[in-house]
């Protein structure tokens, strides 16, 4: 066999990679403590990126365009733990809580769980329940489900004891539906209801004991809004989709015309987050784990190893629920071709809805745990999606590996590039990382198969 010679971007990549490795063997052998410290900030800030590429790749990869409204998301996530703990936790100061605010998510939030109720439960029991019945129900809990987030907006200084009901509801809920799936598959009939009753009143009495504690636990109410607020960001993402995507899909023969769409949802959302909150970067309020400690000679943050631990946990679940479940087969058949996915009878609609739900609660999440990091400010979205991008684009398009990688390699080199420069330099490395790559390497670290 003739050995094919390298190519120019193979010895492009030894020559970068090497004089990167020796850059930063020559500083780490002169500093080691600092070396230490730059990793593990490198660490902390790729988790962030590579949380927002697992998300922006999930997405891409089910409808292969680019949704920009997954930076807003980002900045939602942000700002509404803002919203619901700026009253008290950082003493009334900048405090916002608007009744048009309030009344847009409820309604948002109603829509969305009227859709679950139609999608999900309507064709299963429509054989068995009169039509009136069913859509009479559906009439009184989407409309429930919207006053009380709104409810819970309207007073978030009794975020702990407003959320306890539905604390309680959704344990008992998922504690009987993973046990349920545990039973069917090695008991039936008669047995396996008896067990059944027995399980949700098991589940219920443990819901009442959780909401007990929550209620009880006012120092949750931080944590509580990070829930509230990547619910909502979650809830904004499915509204766009089944909204307004789906039938720009329909009608539109370029991804052209969404990526236009999604960048006027940003630039949208971004100008309301100004008017509402105003354009001066806010602080949100200081998380457990913020109090510094020293390992070996780098001060680290117990806040930015949890940060680090939900990227991981983040991408794992992700794997979990394409690898192993019914949903994530559908998701990759979608990703793989839309139209013979409708052919074996995937609803894709109610399939991608869910995905734009799950990316924005990713995004959300990230935004989170940037905002307590750094202030958040209204244009920080815009940011975020483009590190995100950057992230995915390292790692490999469209490759869930790929693009939990492609976030820590962003976070390292980022953090070990401006050992001798500015902060602010940051960024021009990210872009200039991603030029390389576009040029030189398209496919990414982890290419998709």
């Amino acid at each position: 066999m003739i050995a094919q010679r390298p190519s120019l971007n193979s010895l492009l990549a030894i020559v970068l990679a090497g004089a990167a490795a020796a850059y930063v063997l020559w500083k780490i052998s002169q500093s080691p403590e600092q070396a230490v410290q730059f990793a593990f900030n490198g660490l902390s800030v790729g988790a962030v990126y590579a949380l927002l590429a697992v998300g922006f790749t999930l997405v891409y990869s089910t409808v292969w365009y680019f949704d920009l409204y997954y930076g807003a998301a980002a900045a939602l996530g942000a700002y509404g733990v803002f919203y619901l703990r700026s009253q008290e936790t950082l003493g009334g100061l900048y405090a916002v809580n608007s009744i048009f605010v309030n009344v847009l998510f409820a309604a948002a939030t109603a829509g969305v769980v009227a859709w679950a109720l139609y999608e999900s439960q309507y064709p299963r029991f429509r054989a068995h329940v009169d039509r009136p019945i069913l859509l009479g129900a559906g009439g009184v809990l989407a409309p429930g489900a919207g006053i009380y987030m709104g409810f819970v907006l309207t007073n978030p200084k009794d975020l702990h004891i407003f959320l306890s009901p539905a604390i309680a509801v959704g344990c008992a809920a998922l504690v009987t539906w993973i046990l349920y799936q545990a039973y069917r598959s090695v008991l039936t009939g008669p047995v396996l209801r008896g067990l059944l009753v027995v399980t949700g009143a098991a589940a219920t009495v443990l819901g009442v004991y959780c909401a007990y504690l929550i209620a009880n636990t006012p120092e949750a109410k931080l944590y509580l809004s990070w829930g509230v607020s990547c619910f909502l960001a979650g809830v904004v993402g499915l509204t766009l989709y089944r909204g307004l995507y789906v039938y720009m899909r329909a009608r539109s023969q370029s991804p052209l015309i969404m990526l236009v769409a999604s960048l006027g949802i940003l630039l949208a959302m971004t100008a309301l987050t100004s008017i509402v909150f105003e354009s001066t970067p806010r602080p949100l309020p200081e998380p457990l784990g913020n109090a510094p400690w020293t390992f070996a000679g780098a001060t680290i943050k117990g806040f930015n190893v949890f940060t680090i631990g939900v990227a991981v946990v983040g991408f794992l679940f992700l794997l979990f629920l394409l690898k192993r479940t019914a949903f994530g087969k559908a998701v990759r058949a979608i990703g793989d071709d839309e139209e013979v996915s409708k052919v074996v009878g995937i609803n894709t609609t109610t399939v991608i809805a869910v995905v734009f739900f799950i990316g924005a609660v990713y995004a959300a999440m990230a935004g989170i745990l940037s905002g307590h990091d750094t202030a958040i400010q209204p244009r920080m979205g815009l940011l975020l999606l483009l590190k995100g991008w950057i992230a995915s684009v390292v790692g490999g398009i469209g490759n869930l590996n790929g693009a939990i990688v492609g976030g820590f390699v962003l976070g390292m080199i980022e953090q070990f590039g401006i050992w001798d420069l500015a902060g602010e330099w940051r960024d021009v490395i990210s872009f200039v990382l991603l030029i390389l790559f576009l040029s030189f390497w398209p496919k990414g670290l982890l290419p998709r198969k």
